[in-house]
């Protein structure tokens, strides 16, 4: 799995905002440090599905970006978001899943209106960052 080092901001009475320096004009945001990683990694998907794939510098070479230096200098930070490209293909697999769990997921998945599968790769995804 590839990481891109994400810049992280946060104003006063703002979200949390993170930009990727290997991933130019490839944003994000959350209202919560905890939404933030998973936020940022659809970002990435999203955006690599309409720009040719780029390879990630490594931690160091990031934090030596005079652009990386000037906004940590200004109170910024770090954060590693893996990208979990979407191929747009789906594959069917089995799974064992006890009885009472996969019941609370077709509740969930009836209350959000999408189906059982959307609901399980949504939350991969999220646990996944």
């Amino acid at each position: 799995m590839r990481y891109f080092i994400g810049v992280v901001h946060k104003d006063p009475d703002s979200a949390y905002g993170i930009e990727f320096p290997d991933a130019p004009g490839c944003f994000s945001a959350a209202d919560t440090l905890d939404d933030l990683p998973g936020n940022a990694s659809e970002a990435l998907a999203l955006w690599f599905e309409d720009a040719p794939m780029a390879e990630p510098r490594d931690l160091d070479a990031v934090r030596q970006d005079p652009h990386v230096v000037q906004a940590m200098a200004s109170g910024a930070f770090l954060l590693a978001v893996p990208l979990i490209a979407m191929t747009g293909r789906t594959v069917k697999a089995n799974v064992t899943l006890d009885a009472g769990l996969l019941k609370a997921i077709d509740a969930v998945a009836k209350r959000r209106r999408v189906t059982r599968s959307a609901l399980i790769a949504d939350a991969l995804r999220r646990e996944l960052v």
